[in-house]
């Protein structure tokens, strides 16, 4: 008997040796998790047990002190990047997303081959040869490619064979990924994604471990390995943005008196878990305005007085979901009296066991999440706002040919400010022609005039601004520049040089006429004769600049400095 006992416990031995050889998926991706990770978790939809074979022959394991870098890719390391759309509220689903990382150089092309970029120069120069791995032509000296896909190269480190999706054999990474003590496994090309439903997940942060093997003929090697920690949580993620009109930098969470501000809530939902729930938002400003209660995302609000206040924001969203087992209800006692009640569904007198009825007849019920969000905001005097209300031409002594002067007259409402700052435009406000900002000194009431410059005509959209240390104020105007008038002062001075001119010229022409033909007909006579012929001249040049120049001849700049000569 004793003899039989020994037997039987080694065969029991035996049989248990190649379950204890045999290398589990919980040995070749590690164990390593944050302080406090337990192995055990309830089981995770579409997941398997790391308690699972690993078949360390197709799959071989990095082990611990190996040099991993090494003969694992052509031309350097493979950099495996990590990420998930975490923190999640538990029972929405979580996506990971791991984007492979070639070295200089390289990259995927569309037949999945990894191959160099033209006319890119690595630590080795040029290469000659362009592809890194030819995959294609590794599929046509083995069966990968053929259509049987029965190959026994073809499954994942647990034996199961690969799917066979469309355009699978241009797919030559397989990624494994390890959390809660369970695994997936996909096939992919230089990205691949895996999500996860959180409802049997332990709230709180936990990690999520990717292990990438690429395909070496019929074998496969590993290239990168990479960690990431997740966050899951029964509060709703709350994110608020806050904007105001006029406020310089909100990211101070500093705005302005007598303003509304617009409150936006973001709530982090990248599955859409909460698109049938019904989503309330209880604000508190602290300004003691009350409560309010909105069930629009977005909220304004307007600080009337000056000071610190304390906002409060709280999320309330009803999700739906099964209903739980009805609890167990004590025995009726059963009676006349009872027994009618329980058959009145009258309104208002629903027995008992109507109200079991209702409660098995509703199939939905709904589970209450939170979400919070709190912020210390100060509220300060600021410019609220800002006009234009006149626009002027300057008229200078001696106008310059290619520039046009505008006098802008504005005003403001608020705290003076401190500077003031011109954007000149196309006519679309989109293209900045020019930009001119200048310090600013005004008294006690906001009124300045702001001179700007234009080289040439045309439309143009005209943004002036008033700042100060917290605020901004814009207003914005459309101008016309004429070009020059041709009866501009200048053109006007020069036609008026050019016509006097041209009438002295005239005049002169007709004097001297004048002089020669009276000349032809002079006798030649005595002395006396010529006094009185030289009078004559005389009198007739002075009747003739009487006709051509009439007017005051005291006004005459010569005269002024004779008063005596009439």
């Amino acid at each position: 008997m004793e003899r039989l006992c020994y037997f039987l416990g080694f065969l029991l031995l035996a049989a248990r040796l190649p379950l204890d050889s045999a290398k589990r998926f919980h040995d070749a991706l590690g164990n390593e998790g944050l302080p406090g990770y337990v192995r055990e978790h309830n089981q995770l939809d579409g997941w398997s047990s790391d308690e699972n074979e690993w078949n360390e022959k197709l799959y071989p394991v990095w082990k611990r002190g190996d040099e991993k870098c090494k003969n694992s890719w052509k031309g350097g390391c493979v950099k495996a990047v990590l990420t998930s759309d975490s923190p999640a509220l538990v029972g929405s689903n979580i996506t990971f997303v791991v984007n492979l990382v070639f070295p200089r150089c390289q990259k995927e092309d569309a037949d999945g081959n990894i191959v160099y970029e033209k006319n890119c120069r690595n630590e080795t120069g040029l290469s000659t040869d362009p592809y890194v791995y030819n995959w294609t032509a590794w599929s046509e000296d083995s069966d990968w490619g053929n259509g049987s896909g029965q190959s026994h190269h073809h499954v994942f480190p647990d034996g199961k064979p690969f799917p066979h999706h469309h355009g699978w054999k241009k797919w030559n990474f397989v990624y494994v990924f390890h959390t809660l003590g369970q695994y997936d496994q996909k096939l992919g090309r230089c990205s691949a994604r895996v999500s996860l439903n959180t409802a049997n997940v332990t709230l709180g942060p936990q990690l999520m471990q990717a292990t990438v093997y690429r395909r070496h003929r019929r074998t496969y090697v590993p290239i990168a390995q990479v960690k990431d920690v997740y966050v899951v949580t029964d509060q709703i993620p709350v994110f608020v943005t806050m904007s105001q009109k006029n406020n310089r930098n909100a990211s101070d969470e500093t705005f302005l008196k007598d303003l509304p501000i617009t409150f936006d809530v973001l709530i982090h939902d990248p599955s859409h878990f909460l698109n049938e729930s019904a989503i309330d938002y209880k604000w508190n400003f602290g300004d003691n305005t009350g409560l309010f209660v909105s069930n629009n995302h977005s909220l304004n609000h307007t600080y009337v007085l000056n000071g610190t206040f304390s906002l409060n924001l709280t999320v309330q969203a009803a999700v739906p979901g099964p209903c739980p087992p009805p609890s167990p209800r004590p025995p009726q006692p059963t009676s006349s009296a009872t027994t009618l009640k329980s058959y009145s569904n009258a309104p208002g007198r629903a027995g008992d066991d109507s109200l079991e009825q209702s409660e098995s007849l509703d199939e939905n019920c709904q589970i209450y999440r939170y979400g919070h969000f709190k912020a210390t905001i100060t509220i300060v005097e600021g410019i609220l706002e800002v006009n234009i209300i006149q626009m002027t031409n300057v008229l200078m002594p001696m106008p310059q040919p290619d520039h046009a002067l505008i006098d802008f007259v504005v005003t403001c409402l608020g705290t003076i400010p401190t500077e003031v700052c011109t954007i000149v435009s196309d006519p679309t406000c989109q293209v900045a022609e020019s930009a001119i900002c200048d310090p600013v000194q005004v008294g006690n009431t906001c009124l300045l005039t702001v001179r700007r410059a234009f080289g040439r005509s045309g439309t143009y959209c005209v943004n002036l601004t008033l700042g100060d240390d917290t605020s901004l104020a814009l207003t914005s105007t459309m101008i016309s520049v004429p070009g020059r008038d041709p009866a501009s002062p200048l053109r006007l001075a020069n036609g008026a040089l050019i016509s006097v001119g041209c009438l002295a010229l005239f005049v002169t022409a007709i004097a001297l006429l004048v002089f020669k033909k009276h000349k032809e007909y002079k006798p030649i006579e005595s002395s006396p004769g010529k006094v009185v012929k030289s009078k004559g001249l005389n009198v007739f040049l002075n009747r003739a600049k009487v006709v051509f120049f009439p007017g005051n001849q005291e006004k005459d700049p010569l005269l002024k400095n004779k008063p005596g000569i009439l």
